[in-house]
């Protein structure tokens, strides 16, 4: 972990808002020592039947932040979300702050960029995102030092954010129950994806380690936060010293029995243009729904 700039002796303060819809928890995380605060992973609601789009998720998110008097300063995406839309330029244009990814969206928009035909006039530069991060890239919220971690696998955009003792892992790990994402969208890979969980679980033991999903597996309360330490000694997919080749051989064979989000048409169409909803020749926003394409 020399190469990471890591102070775990910081603690923010991180507030969880879970999207039953989607099963996402999103996150408020606050520098301990300010008044600024960050974003992880934000929900756009949508009924995918009626083509509809609201924003009662996000809206929470700001009441939260104006009520408890914080200054919004980045809206994180851990990754090109397939299975909810993020709200984040909504939250942007309320509250400010900067939206970040990681560098690698540019391979996901140029497969996806293929798949939704979008055509020249969709940039395929990262543009629409204010910053894109590399590897142990870090920054600022307030007088807090957090970093990217690049951890690809689940695809191959997937970042892990370190703030202070926290890191919110995006898809890269479920609870120790839920063990791993899949692997199977365009990129993945399960030879990824176990090396980027032991760059995780390589964190100090402490760490606390925020989830993006939970589905309450065996029908438990949904929850969100473990630890470095509580993966290693549980999780079901790679704890317990699993090796790579089994891990490798149990990933592929599960993903292959998986069906498709159920919002991935629309998810990915929005994601990977930091938020904003596509429009046609007219300005009328506007989703594809390609036949035989994904």
């Amino acid at each position: 972990m020399s190469d990471y700039p890591l102070d775990i002796s910081v603690k923010p303060d991180v507030q969880a808002f879970f999207d039953e819809a989607t099963n996402t928890i999103t996150y408020i995380v606050k520098d301990p020592a300010s008044n600024s605060c960050a974003i992880v992973d934000s929900v756009m609601d949508i009924d995918y039947a009626a083509g509809r789009i609201t924003f009662d998720h996000a809206d929470e998110l700001i009441r939260q932040i104006e009520t408890q008097g914080l200054k919004l300063e980045w809206i994180i995406e851990t990754h090109v979300h397939a299975d909810h839309l993020s709200a984040a330029p909504y939250l942007q244009e309320r509250l400010g702050g900067k939206i970040g990814v990681g560098s690698k969206i540019t391979i996901v928009q140029d497969v996806f960029g293929k798949v939704f035909n979008e055509g020249t006039e969709f940039q395929r530069d990262g543009s629409q995102f204010d910053a894109l991060f590399e590897d142990g890239d870090s920054y600022m919220v307030g007088e807090m030092k957090c970093f990217a971690m690049y951890t690809p696998g689940h695809t191959p955009a997937c970042m892990v954010h370190v703030m202070g003792d926290a890191a919110f892992v995006g898809d890269t790990l479920f609870m120790p129950d839920g063990g791993s994402a899949r692997c199977d969208f365009p990129g993945g890979s399960a030879e990824e994806l176990y090396d980027s969980i032991q760059k995780v679980l390589a964190l100090p033991d402490e760490t606390r380690l925020f989830m993006c999903h939970d589905y309450g597996p065996n029908g438990r309360a949904i929850a969100w936060e473990t630890t470095v330490a509580e993966q290693k000694a549980e999780n079901i997919h790679v704890g317990e010293g699993k090796t790579k080749a089994d891990f490798v051989k149990f990933r592929t064979e599960r993903d292959a029995q998986l069906a498709m989000p159920k919002l991935i048409i629309p998810s990915l169409q929005v994601n990977m243009r930091a938020g904003e909803v596509p429009t046609d020749a007219d300005g009328n926003p506007m989703l594809k729904v390609p036949v035989n394409g994904l």
